[in-house]
Formats: structure tokens, C-alpha cells, sequence
């Protein structure tokens, strides 16, 4: 028997008592989570510079960097996430729908944990403890494989919330970390059929792509942001700017960060500037068509690779467009289904481009970086879901949960 398929069985056992725990149950173990995490947080960032140093000599980008480092700030931030989950009501048990039959049957559809969910991750270890309580609230046992990037934080971050729920009624084994971070793992999990009920990918495209074409265990794609706003001809520039720039540069590594923009052509001369001198701040490469170029000397040219390009650093692509019919085309071309906005102030301008595009959130005057389980009072969120099975968007409690069919009668036969 392998080590995953162990922990397989240990999670569906975990699984069974994690089902019928009490919300009090499950709000003590998240509450000793968060204060372990929180009273050992220089255990936490010793283990972080391990990683970090690692990274740095292997290369990575800084805003991999970035989005692998931990501080007191940010341990203290993933405390007050799991805090936040405890104010949250319990999506388990929720009586969906009631239904009386003709023949005096009545039927309750109600909220039930999924059962195991596995959790295929990168560098980014507050998804350690972000999906671990995540999963623990919604009552389901958690497997967690994350990348070799932040082995050292996840492993410690794992070992204590398994250790805070060991002083607690409810099983360790709900949360638990595979330790290895082979490719050979990582197919396992996505192989783990009979103990793994729902696979969950969380980072680039190039994972999500691996795990969705190999993994026979059902998966929830997310994640792959490919972002672009359209400014339209009766946009205010000034918004514009401020909107791309925040979409841009405030987390230039997560999927709901802005990776092209997408520019009308009567307002380009204008606009492209303006934009422009907001994102030189952050040294942000625009990288553009002939007609971007043309308007902006340091703009770099772009190639077709630049289309649909999750680029998850300082550098945008910019195209002009000659109408918001050919920007709406641009994304059916190019978009992830992630998010989309348009900047207008022309109300059917802003209709049309909501109605026609087929993506996960769709915005009007706002930051695509708005895509995310807190801000749309969610809480926290395993990541964003861009298919459309079962749950799209942010993937919070609720879109953790299955139904089940609970029927009472009195005797009625077929």
C-alpha cells in the first residue's frame, strides 16, 4: 500500500466524524488554529526564509517571491481569515429546498460535506492554511500537496494545525500534508479514485492544464486568470488609470490581476499616456500592437504570445481596438473565463459588454482584483472557479458542499 493511499484511508475516516461535527466543534478547532498559528508565527517565518533563500538561488520572479514570503503581518492576516470563517455560518445542514409529494412523501434537499477534497497547490503557503480551514468548516478532510517552492513553511504550517486539532474532539487526520513534492505524488493524488472525491488545482495555467487532462478523480478548474479590461471611447481616463494600475500592480502574481488592456481607439492618444504614467511607477513593460507602440515610445512590441498570457509580473499587454464589438471578440479569443471589466461611462456601452461576455465576474467601472471569496463577503475562498459545473467564481463554504435527498413517509409504496 503507498503512502498517499494510507493517507487516503485515514482522510475518508476523518471524513465520516468531520460529517456530523457540531458547528461548535469545528468553530473550537479553527479558533485553536488560528491562535497556534498566531503564537508560533517565528516558527513559521523561520521555516519561510528557507524557503525564500531557496527561491532566490533557484531563480524566481519576484513576484513569486512575493506571493511565497510570509511576515508577522501576513501569519497575523491568515489568523484573522480563519477568525472571519468562524463568524461564517455553517453551510452544512442547510435545508436547501422542501418538497410535498401528492402521495405524502416529503422530501428535504439538504447541505452535505463533499467527503475528501484534495488540494494540488504552488507557492503560496497562507493556501495551506486557507484551504485546511476552508475544508474543516464545510466538513470535509483535506489531502494538501503543495510545490516544492514552499515545502518548509507548508510543512510547518501543517504540523500545527494538525497539532491544535489533536486538542480537540475532532481527528487530525482531517488536514493532512503529502510531504513530497515529486511529480510522482502529485499523479497519485490525481489518481487517488475510491478515497479522493473532488480535486481542486490551485496556480498557473500550465498545473491546472496537468491536472484537468490527467487527474481521473473529479476536479474543479480554477485559477488560470488571463484579465483584461476594455477602455471604451467614453471612458473617464483618470478612472481608467486608477482601476488599471491598482488591477496591475497591488498583487501582480494572483489570478485576478489585470494582464491586458484593451484600449478604444478614438480615446487611445489620450488614455494610453495617462495609463502609462501611472503604471511607470511600478516599472510595469507594456507590451503593445502597432498602434499602442506608435502612441507610446517605451511601450515594447508585442508578439502573438502576448495574447492570453498569464504573466503573473510587471509587464501588461495593450492592444487598441477599433470598437468594443472587436474588444468583446478580443476576449472570446484570449479570456480564461476568469475576469473581465470595461470602463465607460455609456450605461448601453457597458450593458452590451456585461451580457456578451462569458466569464466567472464581469465588471463596470471596478478592479478585477475584486475576484475573491472576502471581498464578496464569501470569506475565504480555495480559489476561483472558471468552469461551470457545480460551482463557478470564488470557491467559499457553500460551493464546498454537495446535496443530499433526506425523504419521510408513512408507509407510501411504488
Amino acid at each position: 500500500m503507498t503512502q498517499l493511499t494510507e493517507m487516503g484511508k485515514r482522510a475518508r475516516v476523518a471524513a465520516r466524524r468531520l460529517a456530523i461535527a457540531t458547528t461548535e466543534e469545528k468553530n473550537n478547532a479553527l479558533s485553536a488554529i488560528a491562535r497556534d498559528l498566531e503564537d508560533n508565527y517565528l516558527r513559521i517565518i523561520d521555516a519561510n526564509k528557507i524557503d525564500i533563500e531557496a527561491g532566490e538561488n533557484a531563480g524566481l520572479s519576484k513576484a513569486l517571491l512575493d506571493r511565497l514570503r510570509l511576515d508577522e503581518k501576513r501569519v497575523a492576516d491568515i489568523a484573522d481569515s480563519i477568525r472571519e470563517l468562524i463568524d461564517l455560518a455553517d453551510p452544512v445542514g442547510r435545508l436547501l429546498e422542501q418538497i410535498e409529494r401528492p402521495n405524502g412523501l416529503t422530501i428535504n434537499k439538504v447541505a452535505v460535506p463533499i467527503g475528501v477534497i484534495g488540494i494540488i497547490y504552488e507557492a503560496r503557503p497562507n493556501v495551506t492554511a486557507d484551504a485546511a480551514t476552508l475544508c474543516l468548516k464545510s466538513g470535509n478532510a483535506v489531502i494538501l500537496r503543495g510545490g516544492k517552492e514552499a515545502i518548509h513553511s507548508n510543512m510547518i504550517i501543517a504540523e500545527l494545525m494538525r497539532s491544535a486539532i489533536s486538542g480537540s474532539c475532532l481527528p487530525p487526520d482531517c488536514i493532512q500534508l503529502i510531504s513530497d513534492t515529486s511529480r510522482e505524488s502529485a499523479n497519485e493524488l490525481m489518481r487517488l479514485n475510491g478515497y479522493v472525491d473532488m480535486l481542486i488545482p490551485r496556480g498557473g495555467a500550465g498545473l491546472i492544464r496537468n491536472v484537468v487532462t490527467n487527474s481521473t478523480v473529479p476536479v474543479i478548474e480554477t485559477g488560470a486568470g488571463t484579465c483584461h479590461i476594455y477602455v471604451d471611447k467614453a471612458a473617464d481616463i483618470d478612472m481608467a488609470a486608477t482601476i488599471i494600475f491598482n488591477a496591475k500592480t497591488s498583487r501582480p502574481s494572483v489570478c485576478n490581476a489585470c494582464e491586458c488592456m484593451l484600449i478604444h481607439q478614438n480615446i487611445a492618444a489620450e488614455a494610453l499616456p495617462a495609463i502609462a504614467a501611472e503604471l511607470v511607477k511600478k516599472g510595469v513593460e507594456i507590451r503593445g500592437d502597432e498602434r499602442t507602440c506608435a502612441i507610446l515610445a517605451n511601450a515594447v512590441a508585442a508578439t502573438g504570445d502576448d495574447w492570453g498570457r498569464e504573466y503573473g509580473d510587471y509587464i501588461i499587454a495593450c492592444r487598441v481596438v477599433d470598437n468594443i464589438e472587436q474588444a468583446i471578440e478580443h476576449i472570446f479569443d484570449y479570456g480564461t473565463g476568469h475576469s473581465e471589466a470595461i470602463i465607460t461611462e455609456d450605461e448601453q456601452q457597458a450593458a452590451k459588454f456585461m451580457s456578451q461576455i462569458d466569464a466567472a465576474a464581469v465588471y463596470h467601472n471596478a478592479s478585477t482584483r475584486f475576484t475573491d471569496g472576502g471581498c464578496f463577503g464569501f470569506g475565504a475562498e480555495i480559489g476561483i472557479s472558471t468552469q461551470k459545473l457545480h460551482a463557478r467564481g470564488p470557491l467559499g463554504l457553500r460551493e464546498l458542499t454537495a446535496v443530499k435527498y433526506l425523504v419521510y413517509g408513512d408507509g407510501q409504496i411504488r
